[in-house]
């Protein structure tokens, strides 16, 4: 590889606004914000304590509902040893035909305990089952301090999260199509029920685009939201918060208006060039295969390093990965771009023969 070392300031960074977040005052025991993008903490306060988080549990059983699932609209018939679960409820009945995706729905909106071990017991078998599906998509999202216990997020000792893994987890479920439309959505009609979202930030909050509310005795409120503004998309969570409502509002105005979004690259951008061997054209062209931005406050800036391959050797397509832009903070990378062929080539100039290959040619009237 070769490296081509360059400085970007920070373009553009946003005049600081808001007070230092040490400043901020918040009511929450544990809270968070996350650029979703580029996963870089705005604002953090407890984020790695480990507590009850009730009902915004289900945006782990939604998520692990839409991959495993195969059609979202397969009919679900309600058995009813799956009925009886304790807290919010959609109101099944045993027999009732549902489809999965109109359970998620009323999980996600309607806050149903009852919609969540439906789902948990038609997918795996059991609760439990579910529950171990849950922990396995946990450590796949790197949320390290929790554990699954069950689908709604009854209060049980090995059931818990942290701010910070739950900011990871609502990451995944922004990514995730699905997921993602139906927070985001404020009420609808299903069948001969209407859920209504209860997260009021979705009428509150400019932007707002879910996610999901919490609440037990034992947990107090606990919220995550999710909040887009100017391409940027910020993620907070709070946990045991009698003000959530409120601290959210603050916490997202604190990371959209201290940390905004800087492009680091536009997609399809030329950011160099490498040496094409065995083709009539000379050199083929590095762009940015997507667009990047990433957080950055008043005076932070990063470092970028090019690496591209020393060639590379036809015949290749457009779009063949031949190198990487990295960006560096403090030294460590936060963020990374394939860099790819902006155009192909085919193969022009033909390898050397080796001996017998010429003497085969000749002999058999060859050029």
């Amino acid at each position: 590889m070769k490296k081509i070392s360059a400085f970007l300031a920070a373009l553009g960074a946003a005049v600081l606004l808001c007070p230092p977040a040490h400043a901020l005052s918040i009511h929450a025991a544990s809270a968070v914000v996350m650029d979703a993008e580029s996963g870089r903490v705005l604002y953090e306060h407890d984020a790695h304590r480990p507590r009850l988080i009730a009902s915004t549990t289900k945006l782990m059983t939604a998520l692990v509902a839409a991959e495993r699932a195969e059609d979202l609209e397969q009919v679900v018939t309600v058995k009813g040893e799956w009925l009886g679960s304790e807290g919010s409820s959609i109101y099944l009945q045993a027999g009732e035909e549902i489809t999965l995706r109109g359970l998620l729905y009323g999980l996600l909106l309607q806050s149903g305990n009852d919609a969540a071990m439906v789902i948990a017991c038609h997918l795996a078998g059991s609760e439990e089952a579910f529950a171990a599906l849950m922990n396995e998509k946990a450590a796949q999202l790197g949320m390290k301090n929790s554990s699954f216990a069950n689908a709604s997020g009854l209060n049980d000792d090995n059931h818990y999260s942290t701010a910070y893994d739950m900011a990871l987890l609502a990451q995944a479920c922004l990514s995730s199509e699905t997921v993602a439309e139906i927070c985001a959505t404020r009420s609808i009609t299903i069948g001969s029920r209407t859920f209504v979202n209860h997260n009021k930030l979705l009428h509150r909050y400019e932007g707002c685009v879910g996610m999901k509310t919490g609440f037990t005795e034992k947990a107090g409120r606990t919220l995550v939201s999710a909040a887009v503004r100017d391409g940027q998309t910020l993620i907070c969570v709070t946990l045991n918060d009698g003000d959530d409502w409120n601290d959210h509002t603050k916490l997202l105005n604190y990371g959209f208006e201290t940390y905004p979004r800087q492009v680091l690259c536009r997609e399809g951008e030329a950011l160099g060039a490498i040496t094409v061997d065995g083709s009539l054209i000379p050199t083929a062209a590095a762009v940015t295969e997507k667009e990047m931005g990433y957080p950055l406050k008043e005076g932070e800036r990063l470092t970028m390093d090019i690496e591209l391959e020393r060639y590379v050797r036809a015949p290749f397509a457009a779009g063949t990965q031949i190198g990487e832009a990295v960006w560096k903070k403090d030294g460590e990378t936060v963020a990374r771009v394939p860099l790819m062929a902006q155009g192909g080539a085919g193969l022009d100039v033909r390898e050397p023969l080796d001996f017998w290959s010429r003497l085969w040619l000749r002999l058999s009237g060859g050029a």
